[in-house]
């Protein structure tokens, strides 16, 4: 019975009302600990909830157009580092009408590099020995379905079609800058650029190409033109848009729909299934972030362990008096870190919820979706828990180190 009683004098529950006592006894300071951790677990909270918020915002922007983007083109043999790399096929002419039938293909184009040889392009037919020679723009040869596939947009006229191709007809489109270098900014009156001696219809102006933006500088021509005029042998590449996620089935199909005896002669460029673009920019965001929660979390545990440290020195008559009584040095140090947890989870607790409706509130404000794993939130909380437990071993291990004697002396 002796060893019963003595083991029953001090139990678990006299541990949390002794803890809840000397946590309740002065609120004030109560909230001033609290409030340390409270802004290092909203910090952690928010600086998380924002980064992977604004990741999925900026990786959003990029997918918009890379992940509906495939390009392919003709293998090659032989080394490119050597120059001696050749194409092993050629697109076929039709390459766009086939690979449209494909489930996720909404929208192809070839495009194509056009050899002008020492041919000038200009918007007057003149040829003055004598004056400045200028840097002509770029020509290349394009399908009617280029300008849908690289997002490209008409800021004046039309994109010729198909029809010009056939017909093989003098008509040109322009990218913007290459315009403004020749000096043309609308259409309606049919204006003409000459390649060379030859005349050539600008039936538009085009601006924005996403996927393509150095043809801006470009004189784009019908594919037919580019046959007939300048001997055009063949496209060099086709530009597809695709639906979201339908990258690795259009990288299988593209090459069987071109050439089902040799599909292996084409390579098709298109987007994974997961965005590694979105993965680069969230783990870079997310690194920062944590870094600056991380400081949050560590200025939190150091006011924690510092008010509890001065609890203790104030507490010392208590200590020794406990200690007198009979309390150990286990019973001294859990009182102490029973406090420090506490008051630990509480600052999660509140942390974590303000931290949420923060992330929520920017959100809304920024018209973004919110994106916050509630994992994390709740896993916040509990880590108020673990800073205060960390925070309250130092004081802890101080306060049942006192001896009563000690702690007597300096009055209670």
């Amino acid at each position: 019975m002796h060893l019963g009683a003595r083991r029953d004098r001090f139990s678990l529950r006299d541990l949390f009302a002794e803890a809840a006592h000397g946590i309740g006894a002065k609120p004030g300071r109560l909230v001033l600990t609290i409030l340390g951790t409270v802004l290092g677990i909203g910090s952690v909270v928010v600086t998380v909830g924002l980064a992977q918020t604004a990741a999925g915002q900026i990786s959003a922007q990029f997918d918009a157009v890379s992940a509906t983007q495939a390009l392919v083109q003709p293998g090659t043999t032989g080394s490119s580092w050597s120059g001696n790399a050749r194409p092993k096929t050629s697109l076929p002419w039709d390459a766009p009408e086939r690979v449209l039938r494909l489930n996720g293909v909404e929208g192809a184009g070839m495009l194509g590099t056009v050899d002008i040889k020492d041919a000038a392009v200009t918007a007057v037919p003149v040829n003055d020995p004598s004056a400045p020679k200028v840097v002509s723009p770029s020509v290349v040869a394009a399908s009617g379905g280029l300008l849908d596939a690289v997002r490209g947009e008409v800021v004046t006229g039309r994109f010729f079609d198909d029809r010009h191709s056939e017909r093989a007809d003098r008509v040109v489109v322009l990218g913007q800058r290459a315009a403004d270098q020749l000096g043309l900014s609308r259409v309606e009156s049919q204006p003409s650029i000459f390649i060379g001696d030859d005349s050539y219809t600008v039936v538009g102006i085009v601006d924005a190409m996403q996927r393509r933006p150095d043809l801006l500088d470009s004189v784009i021509l019908p594919l037919g033109t580019a046959r007939a005029d300048f001997g055009l042998t063949s496209a060099e590449e086709m530009h597809l848009r695709i639906a979201t996620g339908s990258g690795p089935l259009i990288s299988q199909q593209v090459p069987i729909a071109l050439d089902p005896n040799t599909p292996e002669n084409f390579e098709v460029k298109a987007p994974a299934q997961a965005s590694e673009l979105r993965q680069a920019v969230q783990a870079d965001i997310n690194a920062i972030f944590l870094a600056l929660g991380g400081v949050a979390l560590l200025v939190g545990g150091l006011g924690i362990a510092n008010v509890t440290l001065l609890s203790v020195m104030e507490r010392r008559g208590e200590i020794g008096l406990r200690r007198a009584l009979g309390a150990s040095k286990k019973n001294i140090a859990g009182q102490f870190v029973v406090e420090s947890v506490v008051i630990g989870m509480l600052g999660g607790l509140i942390g974590a919820a303000i931290g949420v409706f923060v992330v929520v509130g920017v959100s809304i404000l920024k018209d973004w979706t919110a994106i916050l794993d509630v994992r994390m939130a709740l896993g916040a909380a509990a880590m108020g828990g673990v800073i205060g437990l960390v925070a309250g071993l130092y004081p802890a291990m101080k306060a049942s180190a006192i001896e009563p004697i000690t702690a007597l002396r300096g009055g209670i």
